[in-house]
C-alpha cells in the first residue's frame, strides 16, 4: 500500500509498502468483509471500505481512498462490481498505480493491478471474492490465499483470516509484518443492533499482526455472542478449574472443600463480572459456556 499526497502542492514521501487483501461476500450471513495485510501502520485505516448490502472494496498500492465511498455510491446506483471498478478506473489519472479489489451484494468480485504496481504483484478473482497483493514475495501468498479461501469450513470471518494467515505465511510481504485489519458488515449486526458494523478490528502496529488479529476475533465471539446450549457446561464441574484461577491471582486462600461454599461464590461472580462474562454463565441454573471456561484456564492458569 502507499498513500498520496496529502494535496497537490505539498506531496509527503512514499515508502514501499506491500499489500495482500481479500474482499468477500457470504450468501449464508448476507456479510461483505475485508481482511488486510501489510508492513506497512495502521492499513485498516486505509484500504477496507464495506456498505452493507452493497459492497467491500480494497484500495492498496498509492491507495486511491475516494474509492471506497464512490463504489458505494455507483453500487447503490445498479451499478455491478466490475462495472463499478471499470468507472474508477476511468476516472483515475493514476490508475496504472492502483490496486483494487471489490466484491458485491450479489457475489459479482472483480480485482484489477495497476502496470506501475511494484512486484510481485497480481491478483485472482473466485466465486464471491477477490484477493490481491503487491510487492510481495510472489504468486505463492496469492494462490495459498485462494486455495485456503476456497476450501475452509469455517464461519465467515474465520475464512477470511484464514486465508489472510496463508497468505502470510506462504510469503506475504517481502520485508516482513506490521499491521492487519478485518472489516465486515452485515444489516443490523452492530453492537445493539444500532448499525451494520459486525466486526472491526485492527491490529495497526505489531510484529507478528494476523495472529493477533485471530485473537481479537476470539475474543469478540466470547464477548457478544452465546454458545449454543450442547456447548455448555455444569458449573459445579467447572468450579474447581474456576476456584484455581482465583487462588492463583490471591482472590482465595484455597479451593473450598464445598464447593457452592457462598463467600467463594461471591468472589468468583465478582471476578466473572471483572471479565465481562455475565451473560456467559448462570449461576441459578448451573452452567457456563464451554469456550468462555476454556479460555480463563487458558488466560489465567499459564504455566
Amino acid at each position: 500500500m502507499r498513500l498520496e499526497p496529502s494535496s497537490p502542492g505539498k506531496p509527503i514521501p512514499f515508502h514501499p509498502v506491500a499489500t495482500f487483501s481479500i474482499v468477500a461476500f457470504d450468501p449464508d450471513t448476507r456479510s461483505l468483509g475485508v481482511a488486510v495485510a501489510s508492513k506497512f501502520p495502521a492499513a485498516g485505516a486505509v484500504v477496507p471500505w464495506v456498505k452493507a448490502e452493497c459492497c467491500a472494496v480494497a484500495t492498496q498500492s498509492y491507495a486511491n481512498t475516494s474509492f471506497g465511498p464512490e463504489a458505494f455510491k455507483l453500487v447503490t446506483d445498479g451499478k455491478s462490481a466490475k462495472k463499478t471498478l471499470d468507472i474508477l478506473l476511468q476516472a483515475d489519472e493514476q490508475a496504472s498505480l492502483r490496486q483494487v479489489g471489490i466484491v458485491d451484494f450479489h457475489g459479482e468480485a472483480a480485482t484489477y493491478t495497476g502496470a506501475e504496481c511494484q512486484p510481485w504483484a497480481g491478483g485472482y478473482t473466485g466465486r464471491q471474492y477477490a484477493v490481491q497483493g503487491n510487492i510481495l514475495t510472489g504468486p505463492e501468498t496469492i494462490d495459498a490465499m485462494r486455495s485456503t479461501f476456497e476450501s475452509s469450513t469455517e464461519a465467515f470471518p474465520e475464512r477470511l483470516l484464514a486465508a489472510l494467515l496463508a497468505g502470510d505465511r506462504a510469503g506475504g510481504d517481502r520485508r516482513g509484518r506490521q499491521s492487519a485489519a478485518i472489516y465486515i458488515a452485515r444489516a443490523d449486526a452492530g453492537y445493539g443492533g444500532f448499525n451494520d458494523r459486525w466486526i472491526d478490528y485492527r491490529v495497526d502496529d505489531h510484529t507478528d499482526p494476523v495472529p493477533r488479529l485471530q485473537h481479537l476475533l476470539r475474543l469478540h465471539r466470547l464477548y457478544f455472542e452465546q454458545s449454543e446450549p450442547s456447548d455448555r457446561m455444569s458449573l459445579e464441574n467447572a468450579l474447581p478449574g474456576l476456584y484455581a484461577i482465583l487462588v492463583a491471582h490471591g482472590q482465595l486462600e484455597q479451593i473450598p472443600e464445598e464447593p457452592l461454599h457462598p463467600p467463594a461464590l461471591q468472589a468468583l461472580r465478582s471476578f466473572i463480572g471483572s471479565e465481562n462474562f455475565e451473560e456467559r454463565i448462570d449461576f441459578e441454573e448451573g452452567w457456563i459456556d464451554r469456550p468462555v471456561y476454556i479460555f480463563l484456564q487458558e488466560t489465567f492458569l499459564k504455566d
